[in-house]
């Protein structure tokens, strides 16, 4: 038990440190979100700062089951609207290392959870998403779109 303790504390002291040269602006532009299970790319996020605030909007759906999907679980205004356009990430703010205390939409199961965005390198974005505290969740990873 010891062990996976301090390798969960050590994992969660290093994330900042990978981060740390990271500039706000490294985190706007086109991300492709990949399947946890399957590895498959399954959508398009333009991420992208407004009013100082982080925000992301599911550009595209690129696997041919999703295409016109609807946010049938989501609550609130967000109930049945189309997920392609949907914005997902809302309210980070910038600590100097990462975007954090906004929230991310899950339009699979309409649940919202707390969010925090960092960088692995320059093409390779940790999104973890958590209720609570970043303990109990799970990091989603994303890669950059390379400009056409």
């Amino acid at each position: 038990m010891k062990r996976y303790v301090l390798g969960a504390l050590t994992l969660l002291c290093t994330i900042p440190l990978l981060a740390q040269n990271a500039e706000r602006s490294d985190f706007e532009g086109l991300w492709v979100s990949v399947d946890d299970v399957s590895n498959q790319r399954k959508s398009e996020i333009n991420i992208y700062v407004e009013d100082g605030k982080l925000y992301g909007q599911i550009s595209r759906l690129l696997l041919a089951e999703d295409q016109g999907k609807r946010c049938v679980e989501c609550k609130g205004p967000k109930k049945n609207q189309p997920i392609e356009g949907l914005t997902i990430i809302e309210g980070l703010e910038w600590d100097g290392d990462a975007w954090t205390g906004g929230k991310i939409l899950d339009p699979a199961n309409g649940k919202q959870y707390s969010c925090t965005l960092t960088l692995e390198d320059p093409t390779t974005l940790n999104v973890r998403g958590y209720l609570g505290i970043s303990l109990l969740g799970r990091t989603q990873i994303w890669y950059k779109q390379a400009k056409k």
